[in-house]
């Protein structure tokens, strides 16, 4: 069973930057994709950003598109930069296998979740 634990997660202004790490319990193939969710009060879970660590491939949300970059191994990163009141939620990290890029954005594609990490952005 592989296990993911979140951390890095606070409290900023807008405008600043904050970096967040996901670390695996161990690695395997139901980790090849790595993604992060974020959820805020009375939300939808949102697909913020993949990696496919065997292919070095990354994958964005619309909304954090040019703000957050995705990377590492593992641990895998989230750097976000001119984070805005809007980012303000909790952020999961989740773990699946490879498969079609398309299911990678849907949070029901991944079997493995972290128990999230809260970011918040005063504005």
């Amino acid at each position: 069973q592989v296990n993911l634990v979140e951390s890095g997660g606070g409290l900023v202004q807008a405008g600043d930057s904050l970096r967040l790490s996901c670390a695996a319990s161990v690695r395997t193939a139901s980790t090849n994709v790595m993604g992060w969710f974020r959820q805020a009060p009375g939300k939808e879970r949102e697909f913020v950003a993949a990696i496919n660590w065997s292919v070095g491939t990354t994958y964005y949300g619309d909304s954090v598109k040019g703000r957050f970059t995705i990377s590492g191994d593992n641990p895998v990163h989230l750097q976000m930069t001119r984070l805005k009141p809007e980012d303000t939620a909790v952020y999961y990290c989740a773990a699946r296998p490879p498969g079609f890029e398309s299911g990678y954005p849907y949070a029901y594609n991944y079997p493995t979740w972290g128990q999230g990490t809260q970011v918040t952005v005063s504005s």
